[in-house]
């Protein structure tokens, strides 16, 4: 039957009647009703969501949404073990908006038959099974954690909580990716030595939960080890230079919800995390306590702390809610302070910092520990009874990185140290990986850039030396001119690219014809025009690289070698620049260039000595060249003779 949106009352009264002859319920609910608060369903006041034995509003209302889309919508719902559909239409009677709502029971036996049946348990099962899985690492998510798990009593289960250590810094230095393939191969190194029997579950971005039924204590720290050392032990596919470690917490369930048992193996992975790719279980925590050397070794292991604080009731107070899990060091006044740092530099992993002490104060401190950089590596956590905010402010103000008022909460004083030194450690190790990162990018730039010099000099029968002597030279010149003037103020933040881009100076060379290159004579005035001809060719060779014109490295790069032959003069080649006309790069490659080029032996003359080479250059027989630079050359000359004669 055909329903209008446009009804009278009489024509929905005959349509319910005729509805009720098809459907199990009808009923007409008015849109007011539905989406005020305390909606009572239809005209016998009954709720909506009683007839479907709840005691809330349905999440998935039918009638809520053909009332907003003003449409037919259909649902299933169960209620217990009986299916029904349910109708909902939006309708208007006698102008005012309602939705007319039909149940109808359904027979199940009679809406599918066995095989269709079997398809469908086996779709939904498909279905269950992608809920419940990690779609990176195939492990169960946190779903299935928080659906099957969390509240099950599982007495005599292992419960481990296993955290990849730096895994932020992963992320942070390689990229996503690598964090991405980090998390895969740790999860595939973790199933391949579980039982078949145990569950993995993924429970946070970097950590892993795992679930051993009847698994005894030795037999579980057993397992635990193995999984430690095959995670350190494996390799992450296409990023041999990232070493993963994990830290490991493991606990035997009692007559618990798993949910208990986990905080507790997550506060022994903590344990761990001191000193990482480690594992701690209740078990081994009390082996290890009853071995006295091993006791010895971990106290040795443990992260120092420098209690600085005139008053011994203060330092005993603090002492006693850190020396579990920290070895703890103690100072009366600054000035013990300054010694201990001056001793241990970061060998202190944090200092609990009183502001009124005699000696010393805490301010003077921290305005050392400014002066000497040791606040950029050693955390400071004020603490003091003084609450004034011009204090606090202060002390923030001078690098604090927390402020702890007296009288002391152990717990908070403890995660609020905890959780410094943690960021501390994190920030040294990434600045360490970053370091390493950068260092293996310049090496191998300049490796790349040593091959092509090499192919320019192999071409020329030069010795190969040529480039590496241009670098020392270029070096020693860079590192002595800033000690002695700042007339060139970007040298500071150049130098390295101006050593890197050195190399590249002759590169011009391998558009010239072998022939002149290698001419063991004199060359003739058509053949020296050309021969010059290589600043200009390396320059434009340069300047066809759109991709990079930004970069500073082929700015300077640019600038050697189109300049390095101009001469201070103006006498110089291509462009006759004069004095500081001339980039200071250029002039640097260019004394450089000629240094080498008279103490090495070419094609066409035999090696003078370093003497005779330093005289030619002063009597200005190669060119006149910046007498600044003429300076610093007669101040490297004896490292020049050192360092690059017994190569000649």
């Amino acid at each position: 039957m055909e329903i209008k949106n446009n009804l009278t009352m009489q024509e929905v009264e005959e349509n319910v009647a005729a509805m009720r002859q098809i459907f199990d319920v009808v009923r007409m609910i008015s849109i007011e009703g539905l989406f005020s608060e305390g909606f009572q369903g239809d005209a016998d006041g009954c709720k909506c969501y009683s007839f479907w034995k709840k005691d809330r509003r349905c999440e998935n209302c039918i009638a809520r949404k053909a009332a907003m889309q003003r449409k037919m919508k259909v649902k299933l719902e169960y209620v217990d073990t009986s299916l029904y559909q349910v109708y909902a239409r939006y309708v208007e009677i006698d102008h005012e908006p309602y939705v007319m709502e039909m149940i109808k029971q359904l027979e199940i036996d009679s809406l599918i038959d066995s095989q269709g049946s079997e398809k469908l348990v086996y779709q939904l099962t498909g279905y269950t099974d992608k809920l419940y899985e990690d779609a990176l690492t195939g492990a169960h998510n946190r779903r299935y954690f928080e659906d099957s798990v969390k509240e099950v009593n599982m007495p005599g289960a292992g419960v481990v909580i296993v955290d990849l250590d730096d895994f932020k810094l992963y992320n942070d230095v390689y990229g996503h990716q690598a964090g991405d393939m980090a998390l895969v191969t740790a999860a595939n190194v973790i199933r391949s030595n579980m039982r078949e029997e145990d569950t993995l579950i993924r429970y946070g971005g970097d950590e892993f939960l795992m679930v051993l039924p009847k698994i005894g204590e030795a037999e579980m720290d057993m397992l635990l080890e193995k999984i430690c050392k095959a995670v350190y032990e494996t390799e992450v596919p296409g990023y041999a230079r990232l070493q993963l470690s994990a830290s490991i917490g493991g606990v035997i369930a009692g007559e618990e919800p798993i949910e208990n048992a986990v905080g507790r193996a997550d506060r022994l992975m903590y344990q761990a995390k001191n000193q990482k790719n480690r594992v701690v279980t209740e078990h081994n925590a009390v082996m290890e306590e009853k071995d006295a050397t091993v006791k010895a070794e971990q106290e040795q292991g443990k992260q120092q702390i420098l209690i600085v604080d005139d008053s011994d009731i203060n330092r005993e107070i603090l002492s006693a809610m850190l020396c579990e899990d920290y070895r703890i060091l103690e100072a009366t006044n600054g000035s013990e302070c300054l010694e201990i740092l001056q001793q241990q530099g970061t060998g202190i992993s944090l200092v609990l910092l009183d502001i009124m002490m005699p000696v010393m104060d805490g301010f003077e401190v921290l305005s050392r520990m400014n002066r000497n950089h040791w606040i950029e590596d050693i955390p400071v956590i004020m603490i003091s009874s003084e609450d004034a905010d011009l204090v606090i402010r202060r002390a923030y103000e001078m690098g604090v990185s927390d402020y702890i008022n007296r009288p002391f909460d152990a717990k908070v004083v403890f995660q609020r140290v905890f959780n410094t030194i943690k960021l501390y450690a994190k920030q040294r190790r990434l600045v360490s990986l970053v370091t390493a990162h950068i260092n293996e990018k310049e090496k191998n730039n300049r490796m790349m850039i040593d091959i092509l010099s090499h192919i320019v000099e192999f071409r020329n029968g030069e010795s190969g030396m040529h480039v590496i002597h241009i670098n020392k030279i270029t070096q020693l010149l860079l590192d002595k001119i800033v000690q002695k003037t700042d007339k060139y103020p970007a040298l500071w933040q150049e130098r390295s690219l101006i050593e890197t881009a050195s190399a590249l100076h002759d590169i011009g060379k391998i558009g010239i014809d072998e022939a002149i290159l290698n001419k063991p004579g004199r060359l003739t005035a058509e053949e020296f025009e050309t021969m010059k001809t290589h600043t200009t060719i390396g320059a434009d060779m340069l300047r066809n690289l759109p991709r990079y014109q930004d970069e500073r490295l082929l700015q300077i790069a640019i600038e050697i070698c189109q300049w390095h032959h101009e001469r201070y003069d103006g006498k110089g080649y291509p462009d006759g620049l004069v004095g500081d006309e001339i980039p200071i790069s250029a002039q640097l490659v260019s004394i450089a260039d000629v240094y080498d080029a008279l103490t090495s032996e070419r094609v066409y003359k035999k090696a003078f000595s370093h003497e005779k080479a330093m005289q030619m250059i002063r009597d200005g027989e190669c060119g006149a060249f910046n007498p600044l630079l003429l300076t610093c050359l007669e101040e490297i000359a004896d490292e020049l003779q050192t360092e690059l004669q017994p190569e000649l």
